[in-house]
């Protein structure tokens, strides 16, 4: 089986990866190129590496719990959160359906988009076999409806940056859509992006997950910060609302 376009480096969880932690929850910033959960890659997985960190950290021999609540895509960045317990992994795949996670996603793109705020509805088919999401402007057989609000932020250098916020959760919603609406986002050659890129990430980065915490009932935002990667860097200080 051929493998996917990732030419992978592994790295194990440390102390700055994490964003936030207490006795319910943990919440990483992902690095593009990880995957959250095994796949036929046979690459290590992120809930493995934060698994070992744990065991690590606290003195857990026999390994520690660790539940996956969601999930990024492979080349995309940014914050994950992990549930500690099974109460808190109970509550928070309850949030998650009822969509009382607020999300926020910034992507690059080089092409303005046109209008430059909205809302994008689409139905979406995704091909397993072949690992891409098909967006369709009405329902058809085995689609799923899938909804996000975006808005440009800023340009710099003719790349332009669009805050989005995802209401719906489906796999690859983000890229599908932005490439539907003639924006594909840079890196993303899966998604209409003339080109990959060199780092085998595409410019899609979660930057903030607020809840309200399932057992404190206290609310909680975690902001994620961007790649060090020499291009990210450039966009953070136009991020707004933080």
């Amino acid at each position: 089986m051929a493998r996917p376009e990732f030419n992978y480096t592994s790295y194990d969880i440390t102390d700055k990866d994490i964003l936030y932690e207490d006795n319910h929850l943990i919440a990483v910033n992902k690095r593009a190129g990880d995957i959250v959960q095994v796949d036929e890659t046979g690459d290590e997985p992120l809930d493995e590496k934060v698994k070992k960190y744990i065991a690590q950290k606290y003195n857990k021999p026999n390994g520690a719990f660790l539940g996956v609540v969601h999930r990024l895509d492979r080349p995309v960045s940014g914050v994950i959160l992990f549930a500690k317990t099974s109460k808190a992994l109970d509550r928070i795949n309850k949030m998650f359906k009822a969509r009382d996670m607020h999300k926020t996603y910034y992507a690059v793109v080089r092409k303005r988009p046109q209008p430059e705020a909205g809302t994008l509805v689409h139905w979406l088919v995704k091909n397993s076999q072949k690992n891409v999401t098909k967006a369709h402007d009405k329902e058809v057989q085995g689609s799923l409806r899938s909804e996000l609000h975006y808005k440009l932020i800023a340009e710099l250098n003719g790349y332009y940056l669009i805050e989005v916020d995802p209401i719906t959760g489906r796999p690859h919603q983000i890229r599908v859509q932005l490439s539907t609406l003639g924006t594909p986002i840079v890196g993303d050659n899966k998604y209409g992006y003339p080109r990959g890129s060199l780092r085998k990430s595409i410019c899609l980065h979660a930057r903030k997950l607020t809840f309200v915490h399932p057992v404190k009932n206290e609310p909680v935002t975690i902001i994620a910060p961007v790649p060090h990667d020499g291009f990210w860097e450039k966009f953070e200080g136009m991020m707004i609302g933080e």
